[in-house]
């Protein structure tokens, strides 16, 4: 009798995440030109981009243990392609920062990093990001090894210092920096608790 495929291990259901994931882009090219942003665009955009970026984190994480509760729904295929979004937004966020915020201005650019806490842990966490992006490819995977597992365990720290830096960069309302970290907590809580929870149910009676 042939396996039964996971419900989400199709081509349609593929495309379908894919273009979800461009929505906020396609958002915010609607946005900008006819001014829907606010009175401060930039700053705007900037919030829009990094929130999405680390919204996209967040599903990331989550698949694993989704995975281990649903293990028929094939949710693992696509983490790689959410990660790599939510490296797109970041570096877009990263970008408009660089570009536009501040003109290319490499002096006001560093007294940023080395003065404004919310921007050098934002940027640690872009530069955590990195390596995670470069070597996300099967290719990689096989190069790396084990050691491929050890590096890609740097998104932990890369979200919860996202979160701080959003935190640190709300000047009056912080309950939703507040949520996201809790929602980071349990994520982190049900790594192992789903690990458990597979190993029983693999367990022979």
């Amino acid at each position: 009798m042939a396996a039964r495929r996971p419900w989400l291990a199709n081509r349609p259901a593929w495309w379908l995440l894919f273009l979800a994931q461009l929505a906020p882009l396609v958002y915010l090219a609607w946005a900008i030109p006819t001014h829907q942003l606010g009175y401060e665009p930039v700053v705007d955009s900037l919030r829009f981009l990094g929130d999405t970026a680390l919204y996209l984190l967040l599903i990331g994480l989550a698949i694993t243990p989704l995975q281990r509760l649903l293990p028929r729904a094939g949710l693992i295929d696509y983490r790689r392609m959410v990660g790599l979004y939510a490296f797109f937004y970041a570096s877009l966020h990263v970008l408009l920062w660089v570009v536009v915020d501040r003109q290319f201005d490499l002096a006001a650019i560093w007294e940023d990093v080395l003065e404004r806490e919310h921007i050098t842990f934002g940027v640690i966490a872009f530069l955590l990001l990195v390596p995670l992006a470069i070597t996300s490819s099967r290719g990689w995977m096989r190069r790396l090894g084990r050691r491929w597992k050890m590096l890609h365990r740097l998104v932990y720290p890369a979200t919860a210092l996202v979160v701080l830096h959003y935190f640190l960069s709300v000047k009056f309302d912080t309950r939703t920096p507040i949520i996201l970290a809790g929602v980071l907590l349990l994520l982190f809580l049900a790594r192992p608790v789903t690990r458990w929870l597979a190993g029983r149910r693999r367990r022979p009676d």
